[in-house]
């Protein structure tokens, strides 16, 4: 009797775990089906883009008229924007592609700049009809080398999840199809050539992206550590190890990653190779509660910066998100705020900690600038705002414009009702550069 029921629990569980078994193999199945859908859809949506990218390319080549230009001049910026997001959705992070991220960025600059300037005063000049003729020819061939391998997909049902696994195992890829093909799409570019863009033209590989203009020598891992130790004014028990950031990375940066034994957080912080400058840092520390207004949260932020020589940022932004506060401070040089010198904070609104940390902006824009003076005066500037808008303050600054390029502007902080909205105008054309509309304050926390 004992034997029987014996086998019956037996035969449950067996019959148990094999359904287990099946529904955790259907779910794998369906995971890795969506993930294999997502890569067919968008290669063959980068494929038709840059069909739609040629041809648009070669028509401006045929046109004279600004009423034709502008629009499409902006339409190639719209298609290289689609055609970068569809390549970013692919799995090619361990497969270099990084000339043909270039061309699809660089092209979006150019023809960006082209369709938002007045082509009736300014049309283009016969060196930009040549860089019109070039990027069509170095398009071309992008199409037909995606044409190939859509081609090669299609007719052999190839998948890109085995070129994800392969590049993710370091199997060699010399027999994947996909991977040749985009391979040989990468060489068709050693054709291409950034200086084509005019020298006025400022390309993606020329922008500052790295700290190679850093002050200091280059540091060690130990002194790293000390770097670690001095900035978060640690107790000494902390476990700290090391990594450096490898040949992927966009720049040299040690990563360490410190254990507090007391409290089991753990912090991640970057410091650059150069100098020892402390790039980010982020707590794992949960700020369960509100012990603190904001405003004490800042003055804490402030003395942090203070204490680590921040003598000229000004406090632009706070904002509340839960039980944090955070904090964006600018560069202030001869009472012109500088935006793309900015520096974040995050403090616990717990217990005052400092949560958070990013200096990465400030470190690659910051600089002693020559600040023009503006050519518009203030009232002049004031008749571009909105008239619904009440302006409240005040001030000079520089900001990056739609093309990443620095700007003088007015700018002016003003409320229409209950709404905050801050807005730059451009103190030498005029031109509404942006404008933001501010997170609504909340609420001050007041112990009694």
């Amino acid at each position: 009797m004992i034997r029987n029921i014996l086998i019956v629990i037996l035969a449950v569980g067996v019959i148990g775990v094999g359904y287990w078994g099946y529904t955790e193999h259907q779910q794998k199945t369906a995971v890795l089906m969506q993930a294999e859908n997502n890569y067919q859809r968008a290669f063959h949506d980068l494929t038709y883009e840059m069909d739609l990218l040629n041809n648009k390319i070669g028509n401006t080549l045929a046109m004279s008229s600004k009423e034709s230009l502008s629009p499409a001049l902006a339409e190639v910026w719209r298609l290289t924007s689609e055609a970068q997001e569809n390549v970013g959705q692919l799995p090619l992070a361990l497969l270099p592609f990084n000339k043909t991220e270039d061309f699809l960025a660089n092209v979006g600059n150019f023809s960006y700049r082209a369709a938002v300037r007045d082509l009736s005063k300014e049309p283009l000049s016969n060196d930009e009809y040549k860089t019109l003729k070039s990027l069509y020819k170095t398009s071309t061939d992008i199409q037909n080398e995606l044409r190939h391998v859509q081609k090669l997909v299609l007719s052999e049902n190839l998948r890109w999840m085995d070129v994800e696994l392969a590049l993710a195992t370091n199997e060699k890829t010399e027999d994947n199809t996909i991977v040749d093909g985009l391979k040989t799409v990468e060489k068709s570019m050693e054709g291409y050539d950034e200086s084509d863009f005019g020298p006025s033209f400022v390309t993606v590989s020329q922008q500052n992206q790295d700290f190679s203009q850093l002050k200091g020598k280059k540091i060690s891992k130990e002194q790293a550590k000390q770097v670690a130790r001095s900035f978060l004014t640690l107790k000494g028990n902390e476990k700290i190890t090391v990594t450096e950031s490898g040949k992927e990375s966009k720049y040299d940066a040690y990563s360490l990653t410190i254990k507090d034994p007391d409290t089991k957080n753990e912090i991640y912080m970057d410091v650059t190779k150069k100098g020892g400058y402390p790039i980010w840092i982020l707590s794992t520390e949960d700020s369960k509660k509100t012990n603190i207004s904001l405003n004490q949260a800042m003055e804490k932020s402030n003395k942090f910066l203070k204490k680590q020589r921040f003598v000229s940022l000004v406090m632009a932004e706070s904002t509340q998100y839960d039980n944090t506060g955070v904090f964006t401070y600018v560069e202030e040089q001869d009472g012109v705020w500088i935006y793309p010198d900015a520096v974040k904070m995050k403090v616990s609104l717990e217990n005052g900690n400092i949560v958070g940390f990013s200096a990465k902006e400030f470190l690659l824009t910051h600089r002693l600038r020559k600040i023009p003076k503006p050519e518009l005066t203030k009232q002049e500037a004031v008749k571009k705002i909105n008239e619904n808008v009440k302006i409240m303050e005040d001030r000079l600054a520089i900001i990056n414009n739609d093309l990443n390029e620095e700007v003088l502007c007015y700018e002016f902080l003003g409320t229409i009702n209950d709404d905050t909205y801050r807005i730059f105008v451009n103190a030498k054309t005029g031109r509404e550069e942006k404008v933001d509309k501010l997170k609504n304050p909340e609420a001050l926390y007041d112990r009694s």
